[in-house]
């Protein structure tokens, strides 16, 4: 299982990995990050006495190799994490608040013995305030708890039996853990609107009155900061697009409080042009050509060794043409959004499904052109229902500040699916700026911004209708590595190739004789299936473990530049 196979960050990830800033778009200049060793345990009973009888390197889940536990422990079962810390002099300056940016699925924390809250989904980031339960020298317990014979809380890809186009369970700790000394008042948060004209930049909290700075391409502006609200207008705006993703950072004074942040200026809408709906970007049509990104690494599951992987990523496949990524039923640190803003790629992010999934229904028959059902009888669980609605609401929250993010995605091949209109319009209250995609692949009842389809079998019947086309999920050919697969004797995916040059001419044919006519008649993005293997799926443009790059760059860019060409005449 790859167990040599590491990315080149893997071997220094060091005693502390992941020292990035956690948090883009709220920096403070107060912070500490926890990552590291800590000691590690797995109970049956929350109340069984503390042993430790071993180590984890956090913000690795146990179940990966860069973990040094690489073992995934019977459902139901509590993991605690210890640690012990004492404050530097000078650090506190009014609260201290312990952030953790996830943990699948239920966290609960403890320091010094007091308990600090708890929090549950596996996505999300959570914050404590535990200023009163401080002490000169720190005890602090996370205690854990994952359980997918449940199929309540949001789980994405994780089975217990892993195989196919499903993969090894996440469970415990899976991004950074850090602290921050806030003043008293502080910015909880920022919540940033923008169009091609302005940006309003709203801290939530009427009570505060301060200062905004902007850095601009024509030099430095001030705005004020009145009643926790700003509003910021460039005399000549400059337009973020992955040609030019330009940022305009600034900074907020407030109080005795200071945070850093960005924002970009892009404008997104439905237009009808030569008699198309077309998708388009500050006032022109947009192809959005992409790839699925499952998020997930050899050796880290869902945490890369480092976050200069994000980077290599979004770098390697706009080298190859692309515009856009689909983050595939899983939702990122904010590290990988930041690099989309700042490198300039589009994101169609998904949201995480839950609830019970069945492949003949849900897969098998869909496929084979049965696509209809009811789906207000579909998913019938209210808890399930809650959990996906509570998923949905804190994706939008934590990640609606992203440029980058241009189109979410409510279901996937009704997998989870229910009340898809009544789902919609709470999803465009919450964000009326984005376009929405209600159910990607097939059970197209209900409102949606766009006709979403997934072809891998079958004829093409791709034809524009009152609704921009996109194509959101089609490929998935497979071409093995020697020396670079999870498992050599398992292979899944949807076609087989058997060199490299054969996959790039299945890819030039499946471009030139599938999607370039249909963009010509309107079709308004395609995802491929995808950007790298992920264990038995080797259907990636790059191996998984990342050190193979299955096509040529030329011949891709090719490709692209047609597209984006047809999509303009």
């Amino acid at each position: 299982m790859l167990h040599d196979l590491f990315t080149p960050e893997s071997a220094c990830a060091g005693e502390t990995p992941w020292q990035v800033y956690p948090r883009p778009q709220l920096r403070r200049d107060s912070y500490w990050n926890l990552n590291g060793q800590w000691q590690f345990a797995v109970r049956e009973d929350p109340q069984e006495p503390e042993r430790y009888e071993q180590t984890i390197r956090v913000p690795f889940c146990p179940e990966s190799l860069l973990s040094g536990v690489h073992a995934h422990f019977a459902e139901g079962r509590f993991l605690f994490y210890r640690r012990t810390f004492a404050l530097p002099d000078g650090f506190v300056r009014g609260r201290v608040l312990l952030h953790i940016g996830a943990a699948d699925q239920v966290l609960d924390c403890f320091v010094n013995g007091r308990a600090m809250g708890s929090h549950t989904g596996g996505y999300h980031a959570m914050t404590f305030d535990i200023t009163d339960a401080l002490q000169a020298e720190n005890t602090l317990v996370l205690r854990v708890q994952d359980d997918l014979r449940s199929p309540v809380q949001p789980y994405g890809k994780q089975v217990m039996k892993r195989g196919g186009m499903w993969y090894t369970p996440v469970s415990g700790i899976w991004q950074t853990v850090w602290l921050e000394s806030v003043p008293v008042p502080f910015i909880h948060g920022l919540d940033i609107r923008a169009d091609d004209r302005r940006a309003v930049v709203d801290t939530g909290d009427p009570s505060l009155n301060g200062t905004v700075t902007v850095r601009t391409p024509d030099g430095t502006m001030t705005c004020p900061l009145e009643h926790g609200r700003a509003e910021i207008c460039p005399r000549q705006p400059r337009l973020w697009c992955p040609e030019d993703p330009y940022l305009y950072r600034f900074t907020v004074e407030a109080d005795s409080d200071r945070v850093e942040s960005y924002f970009a200026l892009r404008r997104l809408e439905i237009r009808t042009v030569n008699g198309v709906p077309r998708l388009c970007l500050n006032g022109k049509p947009r192809f959005f050509h992409g790839v699925l990104d499952q998020g997930y690494y050899s050796d880290g599951l869902y945490t890369p060794a480092a976050p200069e992987c994000y980077e290599r990523d979004i770098r390697a496949m706009k080298e190859l043409g692309f515009n856009t990524l689909r983050k595939h039923i899983k939702i990122e640190p904010e590290e990988f959004y930041y690099q989309c803003d700042r490198l300039g790629m589009f994101v169609f992010q998904d949201m995480v499904n839950n609830g019970e999934y069945r492949f003949v229904r849900d897969t098998l028959l869909p496929t084979l052109g049965l696509q209809t059902r009811p789906d207000a009888k579909m998913h019938p669980d209210p808890r399930g229902r809650q959990a996906f609605l509570d998923g949905m609401e804190a994706t939008v929250s934590q990640l609606r500040n992203h440029p980058c993010i241009v189109y979410w995605t409510i279901f996937n091949e009704g997998w989870g699916q229910f009340d898809s209109s009544r789902v919609y319009a709470r999803l465009r209250a919450l964000d009326d700026s984005r376009f929405i995609d209600t159910a990607s692949g097939w059970f197209r009842g209900g409102d949606s911004d766009v006709d979403s389809r997934h072809i891998y079998f079958g004829p093409w019947r791709l034809k524009p209708g009152r609704r921009p086309l996109v194509l959101t999920e089609f490929g998935g050919a497979c071409l093995a590595e020697e020396g670079h697969l999870f498992h050599p004797d398992k292979a899944y995916g949807y076609s087989t190739c058997k060199t490299r040059d054969q996959l790039l001419q299945k890819l030039q044919k499946l471009y030139e004789a599938r999607v370039l006519p249909a963009v010509r008649q309107g079709l308004c993005a395609a995802i491929y299936t995808q950007l790298s293997d992920v264990e038995d799926e080797i259907n990636g443009l790059l191996t998984y473990d990342r050190q193979v790059q299955k096509v040529p760059a030329d011949p891709m860019r090719e490709i692209a530049r047609r597209l984006y060409q047809a999509a303009e005449e």
